[in-house]
């Protein structure tokens, strides 16, 4: 294996490190705390998740790309190029990174988790603080309706980052934005649609905690959890990401002047 390849692989278990770091800790703030700081100021949560997204990029992207999320990963694979080699060995970095996110995060908040279970009379095999790690249907939200919410939150994420990296979009923020935009869409799609299952929109993102959290004591009540919804947070956003990156292709990237500009031979303006 080429010395850049697992240096490439490095960049993306260090980069959704970084995003579970952060992102779980602000859910951490956000559950186990009453009252909590966040309970009337939700849209705090969503900013920290998506300022986590924005870091891994600033650290990670020149290495990378900082893909981050399986389904980035296979939209890209699809659409961008991006070789097809690559995608399980990205996708596994990715849920190691998560995986060990998880584990400096259950390191710094252990104490608190087991205070806040004996306080509420909850087990951690009962799911006791499991929100603070992986996802799970919100309100009236059944198994099936989340694998179809988690494809189109995730679509829109994709078409997101496709407008904001494509080469030929003249309205995309330059390549020092970029980054902060992606985060931006992130806390957008959380707090706007976050409330449905917590909007995991990113398998690796879910599966990497909920794997550790299964071996840290929580067993079943994250693997396979409750109705079975583990492999929810999977399948739906690696759906989401093949419509979402599909509907730029077609329905955006032809018609951008700059590109039927490339594709007719004119120079750019």
């Amino acid at each position: 294996m080429k010395k850049q390849f697992v240096g490439e692989l490095i960049s993306e278990m260090i980069a959704v490190f970084i995003v579970i770091a952060f992102g779980d800790s602000v859910a951490g703030m956000y559950t186990l705390y009453s009252p909590s700081p966040y309970q009337s100021a939700y849209w705090g949560v969503c900013i920290a998740w998506g300022l986590g997204v924005t870091i891994a990029i600033y650290a990670t992207g020149s290495v990378s790309g900082t893909h981050a999320n399986p389904a980035v990963t296979l939209a890209l694979a699809l659409y961008r190029k991006f070789s097809w080699r690559k995608v399980l060995p990205y996708c596994a970095a990715q849920v190691v990174g998560g995986f060990f996110g998880a584990a400096l995060v259950y390191a710094l908040y252990v104490p608190v988790i087991n205070h806040f279970n004996e306080s509420s009379h909850l087990t951690r095999a009962a799911g006791g603080a499991a929100g603070v790690f992986f996802t799970h249907p919100g309100l009236a939200i059944t198994p099936m309706h989340a694998l179809s919410d988690q494809a189109i939150l995730t679509a829109f994420l994709v078409f997101g980052i496709f407008a904001i990296t494509e080469q030929y979009n003249e309205m995309a923020p330059g390549a020092n934005s970029g980054a902060l935009m992606i985060g931006l869409l992130v806390a957008v799609i959380g707090a706007s649609m976050g409330y449905l299952e917590a909007w995991a929109i990113n398998p690796a993102r879910d599966f990497g905690p909920r794997l550790f959290c299964f071996f840290a004591g929580w067993g079943s009540s994250a693997l396979p959890s409750p109705g079975n919804y583990w492999w929810v947070p999977i399948v739906g956003p690696l759906l989401g990401g093949v419509l979402g990156g599909g509907a730029y292709q077609a329905l955006i990237r032809p018609y951008l002047p700059a590109h039927v500009r490339a594709l007719s031979g004119e120079s750019k303006i």
